[in-house]
């Protein structure tokens, strides 16, 4: 069964639905250049009003690790999402579980890190919920069991990726009205035809 993150949490009321209708993990944006960004305090807000067994994901660009340690335990964040180019040292300084991003500009690219669960989103300038997708033909013949595929997913073509056995999807766009706001009806259909 395909896990299913939903990314860019800025309410309550999107976190619950989400997790109402089967989401695995709920992203928060603490990027604040993104139009999806949270302070780690409502993040923590929106947290602790969970219920258990749901993934807390911090998405991070461009910040050295004592600074994603730092927001990590402010928020109660219980992965972090990396997503730059981050040098080995900065995984090293972490003190919680990561996963990395490719942000893949090629085939080649989706083969870094084969070894590890990652995630695969389509390369653009603004790091990510941009909804552009990733050409799907680069995954033909390559073990996607551990890559969390993102970029340009909705409720309309989940349905052509079910053959390439994902370990998951990270939507975000997908399910708003607009940045930053989700769509209870895009969620419910998402999570249907994703899981």
């Amino acid at each position: 069964m395909n896990r299913v993150k939903i990314c860019g949490i800025t309410k309550l009321e999107d976190a619950l639905c989400a997790v109402e209708n089967g989401a695995d993990a709920l992203g928060f944006v603490f990027y604040e250049k993104s139009s999806r960004y949270i302070t780690p305090q409502d993040a923590l807000k929106i947290v602790q009003k969970l219920p258990p067994f749901v993934e807390k994901v911090g998405l991070f660009v461009n910040l050295t690790c004592e600074e994603i340690n730092s927001i990590c335990h402010k928020a109660k964040m219980s992965l972090a999402q990396i997503h730059f180019e981050a040098k080995e040292s900065l995984y090293e300084g972490l003190d919680i579980p990561y996963i990395k991003v490719i942000r893949a500009k090629c085939k080649e690219d989706i083969k870094q890190y084969s070894n590890e669960y990652r995630i695969v989103d389509a390369f653009v300038d603004g790091y990510g919920g941009e909804g552009k997708r990733v050409d799907l033909k680069w995954f033909e013949g390559i073990d996607c069991s551990k890559i969390i595929l993102a970029g340009g997913l909705n409720s309309n073509n989940i349905n052509e990726l079910k053959d390439l056995n994902f370990y998951g999807f990270d939507i975000s766009s997908g399910v708003e009205k607009f940045k930053g706001i989700k769509d209870t009806h895009k969620i419910e259909e998402f999570m249907k035809r994703a899981k």
